[in-house]
């Protein structure tokens, strides 16, 4: 969780401790799409390496989208530092899905990455 020095005007993280990374989150990248029943293009996904890392749900909020209720959830992700984190991969944990908005080297120290994404396929 980062924290705001106001003295310097600067933000500082506190590091993270092995037990926060309990969260077992497989990465995967997007595949050849592949033809469903009705003869519709779909993506597929393959995993490209799985993770400890934490997920601390940030932000939510519903929205009603061709007459159904949806919701749109943002999670801030934590994991050891890697340099092979792209924006186009999602995050799958367990039976859910998330879509990476950004990725950033918590620092530059090449320790931390923080990841912000959102959780698809959300129900009200």
């Amino acid at each position: 969780m980062g924290n705001y020095n106001y003295y310097s005007g600067q933000r500082t993280w506190k590091k993270s401790k092995a037990s926060d990374f309990r969260n077992r989150l497989s990465f995967q990248k997007k595949g050849t799409p592949i033809r469903d029943t009705e003869g519709n293009n779909v993506p597929s996904y393959t995993t490209a390496f799985t993770v400890w890392g934490s997920m601390e749900g940030i932000r939510g909020r519903e929205m009603v989208a061709s007459g159904a209720l949806s919701g749109e959830v943002t999670y801030r992700i934590r994991i050891r530092y890697r340099k092979d984190i792209q924006t186009d991969m999602r995050i799958q944990q367990g039976d859910r899905f998330f879509e990476i908005e950004s990725a950033i080297d918590m620092n530059e120290e090449h320790k931390e990455i923080e990841i912000m994404c959102k959780e698809l396929n959300v129900n009200g």
